[in-house]
């Protein structure tokens, strides 16, 4: 549909709908092993499993609830009649249990026939070496009502001239781990504070700065509090919607519409996209969102794979101001908060805009109910400008065709920030990622001066330098499951015989052979890239078929050497990490993050050092940003950028987008040209 309409949240949007879970009758049917994501009555038979083996009630909650992928070995041995195996995963915190919470990970296989579940594995987790899982609703409750009963912290807000309790918002946010014998082993929060003066104030303008609470949720009591100087509230409004700070709106704006009168040149058929050569079968769980798999291009009649799983893994927001009160932030919220759970329902004309369709998600609650999040996708076609373009003075032609690509998109909000990660794949076999960060930046008080870790926005009011660091995890199929990497660098020429002008350059290759050489940061000086070529497939000329990695450059985790946050961030400290597939080995920080003291995910994943020569490899890319903010970032952020960009290079034989028709117009009809520079005269 025309996305004509308001962005009012009133005026339900007309749009196309679909669902990553289809809606089945009450009666279970069988499950599709390679579905990625779970249906709703899925869920329904993971909880009935558990409950059924006596890991469940009342005081249970379920978190990372979502597909166990198969094997890509027993797949591709073609499992037929139910060889493959349908299987679920969940991380089960017991809050209730005699001794304290207690922390398990299960799997549950769905029958192949009936859809019904049996729990076939359980692991008890050690939540002082591995960590907790990530937040529960109630926690934040719980933290709130916590410090909110204490005396001292209180007193310690009070002294800062609040008293009116009802107007204080407390922030919740995951600990880290820092050292503190008694938090090993407990569910911890650090608590701050912001002041609300009215309903539709915006409370982030007004940080309680100098006070942070370290709280005990399963106790329910405080294990210390910190207090350093005074700092009084900063009481300039940031209500970005009130007329008094945004002005009056602007009436110079005229409207643009974007329509398709024939329709999209998609289909959607269940959860498998196609679109111009490309097929793509979308998931969507509550960890990490939106999933690509089985990435592949139709090539005449070949459909040629590419990556087999792509997804956001993890990231991790690090904050740089070193004050007791903001030295501890670190937040990984992909496994401490579930990207996945906090998508947002898109609205036409807003989030999305031209010929939309949108897909609901079904991901299960902190009780392991399924949940619907309508809108939770969405899918539309771009024009992106200049395809390819030439003035042939010799021929007498003047050609232009334009370029074009499906977005695949969803939005998540986790507290004060935005993130929107968009998938675009173009005409020409061009793969983009583009992360997409807005929102409010975390504020604190501003002692004043030429502080150099945070940036002041108003009277008293500051903004500590950050950085929000993303590992794209792209299990790579160049052609086949059995992929190389090398790592490519522009080389200048020395003058000599063979370089006598001097204008001679050329390029490197290193092959990257085993898991830790693969270990890798990008340069921009030397114009690094990284290509992923099939050990199998070569093109007409005989070469390797390949995609190249293009990383932006921008800088890797900056926290020092021996921080808490490089510990438990490693992937965040290089920009590649290559390791051998392994079903288990899915999140850059390892599965429970949430206190985890260090050294988990890809760190652990490469220890063997493993051959990665022509084998089933998994890329690992770090990008993102590093933030001073700016004046123009408050009160609500503008949009900043981030991604990565995969090319096809060798893959095809030739410009696979020659077959692109002109564009039909009056002005730029095929034949039509703009003049004939060779005529006679």
């Amino acid at each position: 549909m025309s996305a004509t309409g308001s962005c009012a949240p009133s005026r339900p949007p007309p749009i196309i709908e679909q669902s990553l879970n289809k809606a089945e009758d009450a009666r279970m049917t069988a499950p599709d092993p390679l579905r990625p994501s779970l249906s709703a009555d899925e869920i329904g038979a993971l909880r009935v499993a558990v409950e059924a083996a006596g890991l469940g009630g009342p005081g249970v909650r379920y978190s990372y609830v979502g597909v166990r992928e198969p094997d890509k070995a027993l797949v591709r041995a073609g499992g037929a009649g139910g060889a493959v195996p349908r299987e679920a995963s969940a991380l089960l915190t017991d809050l209730t249990a005699e001794g304290g919470p207690v922390l398990r990970d299960v799997i549950v296989t769905l029958d192949a026939t009936t859809g019904v579940g049996s729990v076939t594995a359980v692991r008890d987790v050690d939540p002082a070496r591995e960590g907790w899982g990530p937040t529960f609703d109630e926690d934040f409750a719980t933290a709130e009502a916590v410090v909110k009963a204490d005396p001292a912290w209180v007193d310690a807000i009070a002294r800062r001239g609040i008293t009116d309790l009802d107007q204080v918002r407390v922030v919740a946010l995951s600990a880290g781990v820092f050292g503190y014998a008694d938090e090993v082993g407990r569910r911890v929060f650090r608590t701050l504070a912001f002041w609300q003066a009215h309903p539709r104030d915006l409370a982030w303008a007004h940080p309680i700065d100098g006070v942070v609470a370290h709280v005990d949720v399963t106790s329910g009591s405080i294990l210390r509090l910190i207090e350093t100087d005074v700092v009084h509230v900063p009481q300039e409004s940031g209500d970005y919607l009130d007329p008094e700070v945004r002005g009056p709106l602007r009436s110079t704006l005229k409207p643009i519409s974007i329509t398709q009168p024939e329709g999209v040149s998609f289909t959607l058929d269940d959860d498998v996209l196609e679109w111009e050569n490309w097929r793509v079968r979308l998931g969507f769980n509550g960890r990490e969102g939106l999933t690509l798999h089985g990435l592949a291009f139709r090539d005449g009649e070949r459909m040629r794979p590419i990556i087999n799983r792509a997804s956001v893994s993890e990231m991790v927001v690090n904050y740089g101001d070193p004050t007791p009160t903001h030295a501890w932030q670190n937040y990984f919220d992909v496994g401490e908060y579930q990207f996945g759970r906090l998508a947002n329902s898109l609205e036409l004309g807003c989030d999305c805009v031209g010929e939309i369709t949108y897909l609901d998600a079904v991901v299960a609650d902190d009780f392991g109910a399924p949940t619907t999040i309508r809108n939770a996708v969405c899918i539309h076609e771009e024009d992106y400008g200049i395809l390819w373009k030439h003035k042939d003075d010799f021929a007498g032609t003047s050609e232009t065709r334009r370029q074009r690509r499906i977005v695949i998109s969803f939005f998540v909000t986790v507290g004060n920030y935005d993130y929107g990660f968009y998938w675009y794949l173009y005409l020409d076999g061009t793969i983009e990622l583009e992360a997409k960060a807005t929102g409010i930046v975390f504020t604190s008080g501003h002692p004043g001066g030429d502080y150099p870790y945070a940036t002041v926005l108003a009277p008293g009011l500051g903004a500590p330098v950050h950085q929000h660091l993303f590992s794209a995890r792209l299990d790579m199929a160049v052609d086949g499951d059995l992929n190389a990497v090398d790592e490519l660098d522009v080389a200048r020429v020395a003058s000599g015989p063979g370089n006598p002008w001097g204008n001679a350059f050329t390029r490197t290759v290193t092959r990257l052979a085993t898991e830790k050489a693969a270990v890798r940061d990008a340069d921009p000086l030397a114009g690094r890239v990284w290509r992923i070529s099939s050990a199998t497939a070569t093109n007409r000329l005989g070469e390797p078929t390949s995609y190249v990695l293009f990383p932006q450059g921008a800088p890797t985790l900056l926290s020092s050497d021996d921080s808490s946050a490089r510990a438990r961030a490693a992937f965040a400290t290089h920009h590649l990490w290559v390791s051998r597939y392994d079903r288990e080995q899915l999140w850059a920080a390892g599965r429970t993050v949430n206190q985890h003291p260090g050294h988990a995910g890809l760190p652990d994943y490469i220890a063997g050092d493993r051959d990665i020569d022509g084998q089933d490899l998994v890329v690992w890319h770090t990008f993102g940003l590093t933030h001073f903010p700016r004046l123009e970032d408050w009160p609500i952020m503008p949009v900043d950028y981030a991604g990565f960009t995969l090319k096809p290079h060798g893959f095809f034989d030739r410009n696979p987008t020659l077959d692109v028709p002109a564009t039909e117009s009056a002005h730029c009809a095929p034949g039509h040209h703009a003049g004939h520079a060779h005529d006679e005269h």
